[in-house]
């Protein structure tokens, strides 16, 4: 049974004011009064979860034609390749992108997204969702249009990669390769891509008669630091693996780091896989095998997603990743 949204009368007559003077005082375009009819006003709008209708209903007027985008961070190379394929596509269709930064914390998160819907945008993109993210549940009782990217909670319309897909053209090819001995440098649990990932490896391992070895299952965080560390404990072992496939590149380019630092030569006494194919990878000493993410599909579903009127037919789609072939892979030792 849906909740009956909020209205403007509601938020008035909890604060008791008149309509028009709440309307006055939301109203971002106007001074910002500091008056205790004000205060109260604001405070009755935040009690109730009020939010003035132009961010619901603007994608149906084509108000702006301003879609928002939250990322964790642009220093994060993904991100800013996720935040650049959407920019275009939004060019393309003579609308706007404009991007916030959150980091990983959910208040941060929830606050940057009620900035953007401050600013009217007709919609919001987020590439930052977690699976228990309880912010894309928040958009959806609240009726804002958004759409997740590069990941999904499984409820709200989303546009990523198949990582199943992907993670297991990552483990086949090293199993092509002839490596049994094979470990796996996973992202956090509780993201998609990290359980897809770790899903696709698994089932390229078992339709090869294998198992994924525990003590060479490591999960992490996705930066190149985390890849080094990972790395180092995975190579420093007695019985090593002869292959990794880490399920970003960054963690790859930490495992060449790590490789490198114990005596090892990419490519030759160690064969890596990376995910993503960001375009640094193809130009490292040792170029690295990746699967590549198709970005701009993704940010032109995300955009059919967001303005189309028949989602619920289908409200996660996923476009197929392809497995890159480089020099870091090798066939295993005899």
């Amino acid at each position: 049974m849906s909740v009956p949204a909020v209205t403007l009368k509601d938020v008035a007559q909890a604060a008791g004011v008149s309509i028009s003077t709440a309307s006055r005082v939301l109203d971002e375009r106007g001074s910002f009064s500091t008056s205790a009819a004000a205060v109260r006003v604001r405070a009755a709008a935040d009690e109730l979860s009020y939010r003035r209708n132009t961010a619901a209903s603007s994608l149906r007027r084509g108000a702006t034609g301003t879609f928002g985008v939250l990322v964790p961070r642009l220093s994060d190379t993904v991100m800013a390749l996720m935040f650049e394929a959407i920019e275009r596509a939004a060019r393309t269709r003579g609308h706007f992108a404009l991007v916030a930064t959150c980091g990983n914390e959910p208040d941060d998160e929830a606050q940057a997204t009620e900035t953007l819907l401050d600013r009217n945008v007709d919609a919001v993109i987020l590439a930052t969702a977690r699976v228990d993210d309880r912010l894309p549940e928040s958009l959806r009782r609240r009726g804002i249009p958004h759409v997740l990217v590069l990941r999904t909670d499984r409820v709200s319309p989303s546009s990523l990669g198949d990582d199943e897909a992907g993670g297991y053209l990552a483990m086949r090819h090293l199993l092509d390769l002839g490596h049994r001995d094979i470990g796996l440098i996973n992202g956090p649990t509780f993201t998609s891509t990290g359980q897809d990932r770790r899903s696709g490896a698994e089932r390229a391992l078992r339709e090869a008669g294998l198992t994924l070895d525990p003590e060479l299952a490591l999960t992490t965080g996705y930066g190149i630091e985390h890849g080094v560390a990972a790395g180092r404990l995975l190579l420093e072992r007695a019985h090593r693996p002869t292959a990794i496939f880490a399920a970003n590149d960054h963690l790859a380019i930490g495992v060449q780091t790590a490789a490198r630092l114990l005596g090892l030569v990419p490519g030759q006494d160690i064969s890596i896989v990376g995910y993503n194919d960001i375009p640094l990878v193809a130009q490292l000493p040792v170029p690295l095998t990746s699967v590549r993410t198709p970005f701009d599909t993704i940010a032109a579903t995300a955009l059919d997603l967001v303005t189309s009127k028949s989602v619920e037919r289908e409200p996660i789609r996923r476009a197929l990743p392809t497995l890159i072939p480089r020099a870091s892979t090798v066939r295993a030792p005899l």
